[in-house]
């Protein structure tokens, strides 16, 4: 069985049956990374092209290793080296990966939308991995494969997402995400970087860390992106630090068996301080192989379909 759907443009769209049978998926989709032999042939002649505006490492390395574990063609292409350089529309560019015979297309883009004109215009999958401060779905979906892994649900948890609610679309995501999937989710930030009516969606806020952290199951720490000190959101990277840098201390206000999860890239020291992000209640280091597992279940339902189990054999 595939997703009902042709793309994934975002987690706000999907129900919760979908989003369940995407965490499903990606447990068979892990037993393949664990292998000596890495390979399966389940997307052999299938393209993916990822697609990306805005440099990401971890993203584009994350789906590009998924595309391969599965034998599909990956195809990278970035605008530094592409002709959005010389003024390309994304109207021109689905045309372009049309005729290259694109099954599915990884786009990043800072303009939010970005992937939602590009799927109108192409009869591959899309999706998205990244539009602006809009949606970041694959993390979100990655995040909470993660946690149904380490607490077996997600329904009833306390999740605390802390840091710049804002301009964070891996916050957006998750939200949507979480609260569908029944936990109680909780956003922790200066006033300054919570935006407006966000309890409209949901969650509750909190200004004061240590209150935003008590007896939580779940710690989301996001990276605070330094240019936001320039444009005066807060006073200064080492005040933003003494005040809502998730210690080992402010941690301990947590459920004893607390999960610590990150995005990345990590500031050390600003967001989180080195001895949690290293310590044993952290799991960013899963995240990365949680991730590349739920991109494969990912181009697997959007251009495989059938059963998962089989498709790792």
């Amino acid at each position: 069985m595939g997703l009902n759907r042709k793309d994934l443009l975002g987690v706000k769209d999907l129900t919760v049956d979908e989003i369940r049978l995407i965490l499903e998926t990606a447990g068979p989709m892990k037993d393949i990374i664990g292998r000596q032999i890495k390979k399966v042939p389940t997307l052999r002649g299938k393209t993916v092209i990822n697609l990306f505006y805005e440099p990401s490492t971890r993203t584009r390395t994350s789906f590009e290793l998924a595309g391969k574990y599965m034998s599909a063609d990956t195809i990278n292409i970035s605008t530094s080296t592409s002709s959005v350089v010389k003024g390309e529309t994304l109207k021109d560019t689905a045309k372009t990966l049309e005729v290259m015979g694109a099954d599915v297309v990884v786009i990043r883009h800072a303009a939010a939308g970005a992937p939602h004109i590009l799927s109108k215009h192409l009869s591959a999958a899309v999706i998205n991995a990244g539009d602006g401060f809009h949606e970041h779905p694959t993390q979100a979906l990655l995040d909470m494969f993660t946690i149904k892994e380490k607490k077996g649900s997600i329904s009833g948890l306390k999740v605390a997402i802390v840091g710049d609610i804002l301009h964070s679309r891996v916050a957006r995501s998750n939200i949507w995400g979480l609260t569908k999937m029944g936990a109680e989710v909780r956003v922790v930030g200066p006033s300054t970087l919570i935006p407006p009516e966000v309890e409209k969606l949901g969650v509750t806020t909190f200004t004061s860390l240590e209150e935003g952290l008590r007896d939580t199951d779940v710690i989301m720490v996001l990276r605070i992106q330094l240019e936001r000190q320039q444009k005066g959101l807060f006073p200064t990277i080492r005040e933003y630090a003494r005040h809502y840098g998730v210690t080992a201390e402010r941690v301990r206000l947590a459920r004893p068996d607390a999960l610590v999860m990150h995005p990345g890239p990590i500031n050390r020291g600003v967001e989180i301080a080195p001895e949690v992000a290293d310590g044993i209640q952290a799991v960013i280091n899963e995240q990365v192989t949680n991730g590349v597992a739920v991109r494969m279940a990912l181009l697997y339902l959007l251009a495989g379909g059938g059963n998962p189990h089989e498709a790792i054999s």
